[in-house]
């Protein structure tokens, strides 16, 4: 039988081919789907089997791209309320292809259509070899309670213990776990970076099934959820009809620095943060590609905001341009004409973002004048920070901007540089005239402190 892992990593998110007999199933696809279909040629299979573990709410599925380019059906828990052709999946639901048997167990909690798929290779075992948790089991943690719009968090919170420990726990040990998400995922808090696990592992390591009894389950688990993102329900919506295919994306238009000035879309520079201190188009915003790109551009624009792209090179405008589709954002009108090489060719201004390291911070933290500002997330912030910092996480910059004058000196600071960065560019477009970004961020503090 063959099987294979895709595993994104700006999306911390892992989908699934399994090949038998001539046919293939794809577990929880994501949106650019042609990676599939080569896998598929490369092993002589035909893609016949498309199962969802859930809607997702991080990204958009390409469920229904990959259907109509193969004649696949789709499969997905009942409760789903799907508005595209498919299987509804409920507990005995049995897939069977070559030696290749799926089993449906419902496991509502992270959502109420969540289902993972228990995979026997029957030419091997009659016995389980792995099962395809969804997000209802990762790696050290498991799914968040808070994505149903019509079920408290404490509801869904007893679903998933009585989910986890009726149905996943009642799975021989040695039974092998591949969720959706790995680490950096917001739909888990805890996971730990290894790809797959174990049934045994987890029952020995994972700190949500240590947790003693359904009610402090439920209390543990919904207190101090993590920032739920707005776009999560948009593209719940999205996955739910099913996305367009990306063929229905118009070509990008090249816009001169000229034709730029006059235009409101929101300007998004995805060079690294290094690239935009040293010189960026007044009021554009930095999300890099090299980090959570698509993840912090849905956060922070939602799914419909008019994008205008300013990159490196024209296959970066590619690039940055899937990667928002993959979270839902097609709403990307244009890109600047050969970048800020363009815009200074034209006799325009870069602003620059002045920098600073946790040594020089170190200095000046006794100047009054100065505000330290960290913007890493809840869990982050309570497990260390600062004593003089004033606490304003990255995901709420939408909502409402850190309460200071504008003409404040503010050193932000996140984990490593990379949120900052997309901070200080975000208070700049809000006319602060003083931000500096901390390079090196808490992790950089830390080791100062450490060597000290």
């Amino acid at each position: 039988m063959y099987f294979e892992q895709f595993y994104l990593g700006c999306l911390a998110h892992a989908s699934y081919m399994l090949g038998s007999g001539g046919e293939a199933a794809v577990i929880d696809p994501r949106r650019d789907v042609d990676i599939y279909l080569k896998a598929a040629a490369d092993h002589g299979l035909k893609i016949a089997h498309i199962l969802e573990t859930h809607l997702h709410a991080d990204f958009v599925s390409g469920h229904r791209e990959l259907a109509e380019r193969t004649g696949a059906r789709v499969y997905i828990g009942a409760a789903a309320g799907a508005r595209f052709p498919h299987v509804p999946l409920q507990d005995g639901f049995e897939l069977h292809f070559g030696d290749c048997r799926l089993r449906a167990l419902e496991t509502p909690g992270h959502t109420v259509e969540s289902i993972c798929l228990v995979a026997t290779d029957t030419a091997r075992s009659p016995q389980p070899w792995a099962v395809f948790t969804g997000d209802t089991l990762f790696v050290g943690d498991v799914g968040r309670p808070d994505l149903a719009p019509d079920r408290t968090p404490q509801e869904l919170a007893a679903c998933l213990y009585d989910s986890l420990h009726q149905k996943l726990l009642s799975l021989p040990d040695e039974t092998l776990i591949y969720p959706a998400h790995g680490a950096g995922s917001l739909c888990g808090k805890n996971m730990r970076a290894d790809l797959f696990s174990t049934i045994g592992t987890e029952r020995l390591t994972n700190y949500a099934l240590q947790i003693p009894g359904r009610d402090q389950f439920v209390a543990q688990l919904t207190a101090e959820l993590p920032q739920r993102p707005d776009y999560f329900f948009a593209d719940v919506e999205i996955n739910r009809g099913g996305a367009e295919g990306l063929d229905h994306l118009a070509p990008l238009p090249a816009i001169s620095a000229s034709d730029l000035r006059g235009r409101r879309e929101t300007l998004l520079d995805t060079r690294s943060p290094e690239q935009f201190a040293a010189g960026h188009v007044p009021g554009s915003i930095n999300i890099s590609l090299g980090g959570q790109f698509a993840s912090w551009g849905g956060a922070l624009f939602g799914t419909s905001t008019p994008l205008i792209l300013i990159t490196e090179s024209d296959e970066k405008v590619e690039e940055s341009r899937m990667r928002l589709a993959r979270v839902g954002i097609d709403s990307v009108a244009g890109y600047l004409a050969h970048g800020v090489v363009g815009w200074m060719e034209a006799g325009l201004e870069l602003e620059s973002l002045p920098q600073m390291d946790v040594q020089s911070l170190r200095s000046e933290l006794d100047d009054p004048a100065l505000v330290v500002l960290d913007v890493r997330r809840a869990g982050e912030w309570q497990a260390g920070h600062l004593e003089s910092a004033l606490w304003h996480p990255l995901d709420e910059f939408p909502k409402r901007l850190p309460d200071l004058p504008k003409d404040a000196r503010v050193a932000v600071h996140c984990k490593s540089g990379y949120r900052s960065a997309i901070a200080c560019s975000w208070l700049r477009r809000a006319g602060f005239t003083q931000v500096i970004n901390v390079t090196g961020g808490y992790d950089a503090w830390k080791a100062l402190s450490a060597s000290a």
